[in-house]
């Protein structure tokens, strides 16, 4: 059963519905339920494995914390999509990470200091292929902008 609720959030997260709402809706109650929980819980990570990225703002220069979908990687860092749910649009938090590439991400309840490497080349090949894999609604998003979608590899620091 499993499988077929799997395929179905797969489904419908590639569409253009859930693209315009789901932006507004799901950061806003994974903030709120990760705080409520002190770092322990996060909703969307029912269906993706996520993050809290507390980056620095590329302008504002304060602490922006941001719930985040990731592809965790054997290493022990992760892969960070710039989807921005397939809309035409770069996601803020990249701009912060390529202008502050140091940053933490709360997993698990735990936070981890991290750094951030925007990928590109043959490097970004292989992490987009490991990404479609995990969440294969990324092909979706791509397939959506004239942007090509930004990836990003956190390494603990």
């Amino acid at each position: 059963m499993r499988l077929s609720g799997e395929r179905l959030v797969q489904k419908v997260s590639a569409t253009r519905a859930f693209a315009r709402i789901a932006p507004h809706v799901v950061p806003a109650l994974d903030r709120a339920v990760h705080r409520l929980t002190r770092g322990k819980v996060l909703l969307s990570a029912r269906m993706l494995p996520g993050v809290v990225l507390t980056a620095t703002g590329a302008r504002s220069g304060l602490p922006r914390r941001t719930p985040l979908a990731c592809v965790p990687e054997k290493e022990g860092g992760w892969l960070l999509v710039g989807s921005n749910f397939g809309r035409p649009g770069h996601p803020a938090w990249t701009g912060n990470l390529l202008k502050n590439p140091e940053a933490e991400v709360s997993w698990r309840g735990r936070d981890i200091p991290v750094r951030a490497r925007l990928l590109t080349g043959e490097e970004r090949a292989l992490a987009w292929r490991a990404a479609l894999e995990f969440w294969p609604p990324y092909a979706a998003y791509q397939a959506r902008v004239a942007r090509e979608i930004r990836l990003f590899r956190l390494e603990r620091r």
